[in-house]
């Protein structure tokens, strides 16, 4: 260990530069010779899931609050207030997308390039103004700022998940920061359901209060967001010096980096023939068609299956149960049992195929069949987190790891924006397009995941053949360095 640290220590006086582009790094060499105990790693372990992993699971559910603002007032006349007709309200849910592909590329150079938790503080405050703006707009522009502002929120949380935490902890924690779609989508339906219980005439009218209540939480959230969320290990003012050296410590073991400002060329072109980015970018892709279902267009299908306003709001909280008990329950199987993200997920894309094709053939008449299916569909969740976890904890290189999340978002960005035009009103209660988009993309989904699966497993086989065991310290180092998994001999992927 000593000749390591001697050789990092030379390294890195040999190029200044490079100490100040890689977060964290001046941390992991003066910690690379002290000695921490388990309790010591478990009490900084604490420290983070009590003051930041609460953070992130609060702005992912404002985020998805807000995305899907325009499914609950489409319960209340919007669609009606803004005179749109036919198609045109799937074209304003689509557009939302739009302005997401738009912004996440300058927004994820930003989150590489400066403190990620100011660039995501202003621009949460900036979606929280144009939700608010939602109550006088009447064109598409309000919901294609929103998506603008919203592209920092969740590849930035997932980026900054792998700062934090080792690998074997980031599933469990992805899929708790990612349940507050399902903790969003009940306290949306209870916004709702209060809201519903108002009167026709009320004043504002009820879908604008809706736009207006979660503009300003939004807003007032963004302030604790810059002052109160660090950007990375090394700069956490909750922690003290040897606090600091010590989660350094920890996710250097990640063999992937922390956070290097530099952006490199070389690693950039790689995300795209990455055989894990084609693979995450079509399954991603395949799911979000019925994901933008699922988010816009859940209580219409619920609703014209016979049940009132209130009801309707009431029975959509039972999806976003079961997408926590899901998400909550494949976290805990990833983290406790080695190698069993893909099964997990796999399981999972199963589960949504099955309940994707009974939607499909069950007969119109068997309304709770279809309800039922419909909610296990939920699961969907499993799935897309276990996608970005393997940005965040299988591929090493921070432009790298930035540029493919970017392109995963893309995918998912263009899936959510052709998911809408599958909805057709003229097919209610059945929603015969619909379903059948829902069980066409989970199948290609389930159908990537295993063969991700294949490819994770035999290149680790392949590399034990080629190189022998892998050295651990050395596999570490390398990811301090920034350097990818290609560079990296001794990296080997999770499963």
């Amino acid at each position: 260990m000593a000749d390591l640290k001697e050789q990092t220590s030379h390294a890195v006086g040999a190029d200044v530069t490079y100490e100040e582009n890689a977060v964290g790094y001046r941390e992991y060499v003066e910690g690379l010779d002290i000695e921490v105990s388990d309790r010591e790693y478990r009490r900084v372990r604490w420290k983070i899931d009590l003051i930041v992993l609460p953070i992130f699971l609060i702005t992912q559910a404002l985020q998805f609050m807000d995305r899907t603002a325009l499914n609950y007032a489409n319960l209340f006349g919007y669609q009606a207030a803004l005179g749109l007709k036919g198609s045109q309200f799937n074209y304003l849910t689509a557009i939302l997308y739009a302005g997401y592909f738009i912004g996440q590329y300058p927004c994820g150079w930003l989150v590489g390039r400066f403190p990620a938790q100011r660039v995501m503080a202003i621009t949460i405050f900036w979606w929280g103004v144009m939700v608010l703006l939602m109550t006088q707009a009447r064109s598409y522009s309000g919901a294609l700022f929103i998506g603008l502002f919203e592209a920092a929120v969740t590849p930035g949380l997932t980026l900054m998940t792998g700062f934090w935490y080792t690998r074997r902890e980031i599933p469990l924690r992805q899929c708790i920061w990612y349940s507050s779609l399902g903790w969003g989508g009940i306290v949306g339906s209870y916004m709702a359901m209060g809201i519903s219980t108002l009167p026709a005439n009320f004043t504002p009218e009820r879908w604008q209060l809706i736009f207006y209540i979660l503009g300003s939480v939004t807003c007032l959230w963004s302030v604790l967001v810059y002052f109160v969320l660090p950007d990375a290990p090394s700069n956490a003012r909750f922690f003290n010096e040897r606090e600091r050296l010590v989660a350094v410590k920890r996710v250097s073991g990640n063999e992937t980096g922390i956070k290097n400002k530099e952006f490199k060329k070389k690693q950039a072109i790689l995300a795209f023939y990455d055989p894990k980015t084609i693979l995450l970018f079509i399954s991603v892709f395949a799911a979000a068609i019925p994901s933008a279902v699922l988010t816009a267009f859940s209580t219409v299908i619920i609703r014209d299956m016979g049940f009132s306003n209130t009801m309707t709001t009431e029975l959509k909280s039972v999806g976003d149960a079961t997408q926590i008990i899901s998400l909550l329950i494949a976290g805990l199987i990833t983290f406790n049992v080695p190698n069993s993200r893909l099964l997990t997920s796999t399981a999972a894309n199963l589960l949504c195929t099955v309940c994707a094709a009974l939607m499909v053939y069950l007969p119109k008449q068997n309304t709770w069949g279809r309800l039922v299916s419909f909610w296990l569909c939920n699961a969907q969740s499993v799935g897309f987190t276990v996608s970005v976890v393997t940005i965040s904890s299988n591929m090493a290189g921070y432009t790298h790891r930035s540029v493919a999340s970017a392109l995963i978002f893309t995918a998912f960005c263009w899936g959510n924006f052709a998911g809408p035009f599958v909805v057709k009103d003229s097919e209610a209660p059945t929603y015969n397009t619909a379903t059948v988009g829902l069980l066409t993309g989970y199948a290609i989904k389930l159908g990537c995941q295993i063969l991700l699966l294949a490819y994770m497993f035999f290149s680790n086989r392949r590399r034990d053949r080629n190189y022998g065991p892998a050295n651990k310290a050395k596999s570490d180092e390398a990811g301090m360095q920034d350097k990818t998994e290609y560079e990296n001999k001794d990296f080997r992927y999770v499963l």
